[in-house]
């Protein structure tokens, strides 16, 4: 899932030191009204605001030798230093990664993930992306406000497989990401989870921001301060197959925060397996069975964007498209259920 501006604003701008540029400004007269970012903007235009003010975030830009904030308002004699990432290339490499592709038309197309692979460079001689591959599959993606994230509306993360909307036009760009904005998509996810959920659906309503120690997760946070401002996440869930340690659970995001299902479920103690970042565990053939392979099944979350329901940008009409389920994904599921074959679940789902 793409994350929201709040969530991108708490990741730091990696930079190197040997390579990074330092700046020095000495603000000659007091600007009223004018916020440090939207100044630094002006002067720096091959930054974004919002690289901008993650930098300022990140403590990368100081006033007077001290951390500020992007709101600012500057006096005469401030002195403002800026450490600088350099100048990037601006064109994405194509590369010949093969893709899953699963609707095109002239507008948009649709693509089932796999596992392992990130969906934007995050800069432009990084490879291996679902960019690369789309910049050498198709003839025309849409530009967006990213250089590097031509035709990318969404996102999923790195191990998380499933259904991917792309868009060939500006036009079926925005329109998309007005409906992403809007919440009037649609999406379901399928997940296999430890232990049953007590309750058969309810809503998980809890907000979630930046871990306070481990900057690269996210947690719910009961609690909020200056540091660690929590941002609203919804998410409905329903169990879709009970087995005797497990369940297989539909999953419907109402919000986009980053790692949200991931946190969510952990939060009400059903982890997803093979998530070990939110304490999931790795499961193998043998962990289910008793025998076969001790291999697992799958290093990852075990988690798959089933299907998506949406309009289309351009023609207008209803769409639902859904992404067949990875190998792994299936062969846990049916050893599940050939397992319990005598227990307790709802109605089998096609996978």
């Amino acid at each position: 899932m793409i994350p929201d501006a709040e969530d991108i604003l708490e990741r730091p701008i990696p930079i190197d030191d040997d390579q990074a540029e330092r700046v020095k400004l000495r603000i000659r007269r007091k600007l009223p009204g004018r916020r440090l970012d939207k100044y630094l903007h002006g002067r720096f235009p091959r930054l974004s605001r919002t690289a901008i003010q993650r930098l300022i975030k990140q403590g990368a830009i100081t006033i007077n030798g001290q951390p500020t904030k992007s709101s600012y308002e500057m006096s005469s004699g401030d002195l403002v230093e800026l450490i600088l990432p350099p100048p990037e290339p601006r064109e994405v490499i194509p590369e010949n990664i093969p893709l899953d592709i699963i609707y095109e038309d002239e507008y948009m197309l649709a693509l089932n993930k796999a596992t392992g692979i990130i969906c934007h460079p995050a800069r432009g001689d990084q490879t291996g992306t679902i960019v690369n591959g789309l910049a050498y599959y198709a003839n025309q993606l849409s530009h967006g406000d990213d250089p590097f994230r031509p035709g990318i509306v969404h996102r999923l993360d790195k191990n998380t497989t499933g259904v991917m909307l792309v868009a060939k036009t500006d036009e079926a760009h925005w329109r998309l990401s007005l409906q992403f904005e809007r919440r009037t998509t649609q999406k379901t996810y399928l997940a296999i989870v430890h232990g049953n959920p007590h309750l058969d659906g309810d809503t998980i309503d809890a907000p979630i921001g930046v871990h306070p120690v481990v900057r690269e997760k996210f947690a719910v946070m009961v609690r909020q301060n200056k540091i660690n401002i929590a941002k609203n996440a919804v998410t409905h869930y329903e169990v879709a197959e009970r087995y005797a340690d497990h369940a297989l659970v539909k999953l419907m995001p109402k919000t986009g925060r980053t790692h949200q299902l991931r946190v969510h479920m952990s939060y009400i103690k059903h982890p997803i397996v093979g998530d070990t970042m939110y304490g999931g565990r790795v499961i193998s053939e043998f962990d289910l069975t008793g025998a076969g392979s001790s291999e697992p099944l799958f290093p990852h979350q075990a988690l798959h964007a089933w299907k998506i329901a949406f309009k289309h940008p351009i023609l207008e009409k209803p769409m639902e498209i859904e992404a067949p389920f990875p190998p792994p994904f299936k062969q846990a599921v049916n050893l599940l259920r050939s397992r319990d074959r005598d227990g307790i679940r709802n109605t089998e789902y096609r996978i």
